[in-house]
């Protein structure tokens, strides 16, 4: 068995956890602001298949997590549109909460990246009403799958001395098939670590791997000197899912999701709580 084949099985025994009394881990979450796993569950019952359905899709999905139209915005950069949601901070130092809309292959992109949309949607549901020292902003990239353009497009946008503000990237590629995973060869070392600290203390299940021939959003901004890191949760049978006709909405498992949102929501917390550079290389 694969280190990979036993992070599913482990993704499997977590969700029995969860999913053993719902109503007591309902009412537990929303009463501190949290969304539930039966949420997750809800948000794919319609992955929209067309690609150029999608970036309608995300802004109809803010604004289900509480988002005004008016608070999101579409930047046009290298003439790829990306959706961007700023929620400000009460101090100093920006952190950027992301994910690409955009699918490749002839199936739903419900892996690959619906699940990080999904995400990083319900994390700012969770921030919206609370006071944060630095600002988050919320960005759907597009066209990540022709080589990063909505990303670096945003990225290289940042001034030269812009980018001492920007404390760190969160990137969600692809959750739904095991636990959360940090993609090693798209992601700084310090934040790295930072994550495996954070699961360790919420005692959740979680791995490390270097996914040959793969990269995403979160490189555009390592790029910039900005420290990133990228959480998936893939096994090792990916190339059988992502990009093919298989990738549909049936082959998510939403708990796979929610653990990948609370692990983001543990990293932007401790990120808006230290000094902007504590993780930069």
């Amino acid at each position: 068995m694969t280190r990979l084949d036993n992070l599913r099985k482990a993704l499997l025994c977590f969700g029995l956890l969860l999913f053993c009394a719902p109503m007591v881990w309902g009412a537990r979450q929303t009463a501190n602001g949290l969304s539930t796993p039966e949420q997750f569950k809800d948000d794919f019952q319609n992955v929209l298949c067309k690609d150029k359905e999608r970036l309608g899709a995300v802004k109809i999905l803010f604004e289900k997590m509480g988002a005004e139209a008016s608070d999101i915005t579409v930047e046009k950069k290298r003439g790829v549109e990306n959706v961007v949601i700023r929620k400000p901070g009460t101090a100093e130092g920006i952190i950027v909460v992301g994910a690409h809309y955009d699918k490749a292959g002839d199936g739903c992109g419900a892996v690959d990246n619906w699940t990080g949309i999904v995400a990083i949607a319900h994390v700012y549901r969770s921030l919206k009403k609370m006071s944060l020292n630095k600002t988050v902003l919320f960005m759907a990239f597009g066209a990540e799958e022709m080589g990063l353009v909505g990303s670096r497009g945003m990225a290289s946008a940042i001034n030269k001395e812009e980018v001492s503000r920007y404390c760190a990237m969160i990137n969600i590629d692809s959750l739904g098939l095991s636990v959360p995973q940090a993609a090693d060869n798209m992601s700084t070392p310090k934040l790295l670590g930072l994550a495996e600290e954070l699961a360790k203390e919420m005692k959740m299940p979680f791995g490390h791997s270097a996914i040959d021939g793969a990269n995403s959003d979160s490189s555009a901004f390592i790029e910039r000197k900005i420290p990133a890191i990228t959480i998936h949760g893939m096994t090792d049978d990916w190339r059988k899912i992502l990009h093919s006709i298989n990738d549909q909405a049936s082959k998510v498992n939403p708990t796979s999701v929610y653990l990948g949102y609370r692990l983001v929501l543990a990293l932007v917390s401790r990120l808006d709580t230290v000094a902007c550079d504590a993780y930069r290389r």
